[in-house]
């Protein structure tokens, strides 16, 4: 590439030195002009055998212009009317430097022919050569121009448009996209190193990947494994809980098992993360009647802290286990930061029926709104020192959306409420 250009400035060289040598022989070459005096004579000789038919001195070959006027200086013949432009009478002719020669026929004047200003004609002579040199000079210089812009389109700009092309696909993470290789340009010595480098990301980006996904079965593995153990708990907390007379003792057990449901909590969220992550997160919505969510609700208000309104009569399509899921952890999360009542309300909202729960805790500030169905997010306001994972409005609102449903989330001045649109059977 660098050979390219330093040849191209070479012959841009060479170009302009023989253009500059050229204009000086094309300058040079014409000298100053001596008029042939045989041919003055020859031609005064000819204007005097045509005297009186001035039309017939058209006919004859001369290699200059002659004005033709007679004795009372009217113009009677002119080879050129702009070589002669505003000559009237030979006084005109000899301020020009002009040749005026008489026309006698014996002792009789009849005119006077008048020849152009020998330095006039050699200097229009060299402004011709000149002109026609000069054109010829641009012409080839021109094209150069265009052929050295080409050869500039060819080897730098379209190469490094590529490159910038390229450099947007890495920032974009298609690792995919070859960079096409050229020696022949300036970059050419960069594209096979750059390529290397898009190899080597795409590499690490897949090592990367891999890695997550490693990590992703490990944490489902182990929150699955783990349920077994924390189920076991449960039941013998159940038991005991039966069994154990002592007030202390029973309230122990009671602690255990709350602990314990939470731990199964935590332990589901980070499952359904997993899965969902892992792309196994299945939802098989099926009809049901709206009967489910009171009973579902039952299920999940072991505080007895629900106070849920009339359910409308329908049928919903929903996965009872997914809805469930759902359901428990709204709930689960009101016991944990606001421990106040809670109220459920239904209503018919197009093709959904809305089912709103609210409690009357802090709530969260309106600007985390928008943050609290991310994953791992948990409020500012009244999480300090409780035990949380930032998954269980993840998980429910995704839940939600495989059921062709949504979770909304709204803080009130008393309160927090999330609104749950529970997709109608059609």
């Amino acid at each position: 590439m660098i050979k390219g250009f330093k040849r191209f400035f070479i012959y841009l060289t060479i170009l302009i030195i023989a253009s500059v040598s050229l204009l000086i022989m094309v300058a040079g070459s014409t000298h100053y002009v001596q008029i042939d005096t045989i041919q003055l004579n020859a031609v005064v000789q000819t204007v005097k055998e045509n005297w009186g038919k001035p039309e017939d001195l058209s006919r004859h070959e001369f290699d200059m212009d002659f004005l033709v006027l007679g004795d009372g200086n009217e113009q009677l013949y002119s080879s050129s009317d702009k070589v002669f432009e505003g000559i009237k009478v030979p006084l005109d002719a000899v301020s020009e430097g002009m040749i005026t020669m008489p026309v006698n026929d014996g002792e009789e004047f009849l005119g006077t022919v008048i020849f152009p200003n020998p330095s006039k004609v050699a200097i229009s002579r060299i402004i011709h050569r000149l002109i026609l040199a000069t054109i010829l000079i641009i012409l080839v210089m021109l094209s150069s121009y265009i052929i050295f812009l080409y050869y500039i389109n060819r080897t730098v700009i379209l190469p490094f448009n590529r490159m910038k092309e390229f450099a947007g696909f890495i920032a974009q993470g298609r690792l995919d996209e070859p960079l096409i290789m050229d020696q022949n340009n300036i970059f050419g010595a960069f594209t096979e190193s750059f390529d290397i480098m898009r190899e080597e990301l795409r590499a690490s980006k897949q090592r990367e990947a891999e890695l997550k996904m490693k990590e992703k079965e490990l944490v489902a593995s182990l929150s699955h494994d783990l349920k077994t153990p924390v189920t076991g708990i449960r039941a013998i907390c159940a038991v005991l809980s039966v069994k154990v007379q002592d007030e202390y003792a029973k309230a122990k057990i009671e602690n255990i098992e709350q602990k314990t449901e939470e731990i199964n909590t935590l332990l589901s969220d980070l499952l359904s993360s997993a899965l969902d992550d892992l792309g196994e997160m299945n939802v098989n919505p099926t009809e049901e009647t709206s009967d489910i969510l009171r009973a579902l609700v039952e299920e999940h208000d072991i505080h007895n802290k629900v106070t849920a309104g009339e359910i409308p009569g329908c049928i919903i399509k929903v996965d009872k286990n997914r809805i469930s899921q759902v359901i428990g952890n709204i709930i689960n999360n009101s016991y944990k930061y606001a421990n106040t009542k809670i109220d459920i309300s239904y209503k018919f909202s197009g093709d959904f029926i809305e089912m709103k729960i609210k409690d009357y805790g802090e709530g969260v500030d309106p600007d985390e709104i928008d943050f609290l169905t991310n994953k791992f997010y948990r409020g500012k306001k009244n999480t300090a020192g409780k035990e949380g994972s930032g998954l269980g409005l993840y998980i429910s609102s995704e839940l939600m959306k495989k059921m062709q449903g949504c979770l909304i989330c709204i803080s009130e001045k008393e309160g927090f409420e999330v609104i749950l649109m529970i997709p109608l059977a059609k």
